[in-house]
């Protein structure tokens, strides 16, 4: 699994011009099921992707086609973990070593 860190390298109104395309990237990989959950950052410097990959080269390769790297409008950094415990409810995201 994959903490996915955004950060803004352009003003918010630059970012603003892109965001009806990156919603729409979100949409296309929640349907795959490979993003899980997102938001912004508080204070409003960028976002968080929650994403399952098979690899994180397979991640790296879904994330240039977000509109806000095509655009350079943003940063990536990703994390890679293994989730070993959940809250309730959460256990499908345990991955077995």
């Amino acid at each position: 699994m994959f903490v996915v860190s955004l950060t803004y390298k352009k003003p918010i109104a630059e970012v603003e011009l892109h965001l009806a395309a990156h919603i729409a990237y979100l949409e296309q990989y929640y349907a795959a099921g490979t993003f899980i959950a997102s938001g912004r950052k508080v204070p409003r410097t960028g976002g968080i992707i929650l994403a399952k990959a098979a690899t994180r080269t397979a991640l790296e390769l879904i994330l240039q086609q977000d509109p806000f790297a095509i655009a350079d409008v943003a940063e990536f950094e990703v994390i890679e973990f293994v989730p070993t415990k959940t809250a309730a409810g959460l256990e499908q995201l345990i991955e077995k070593i």
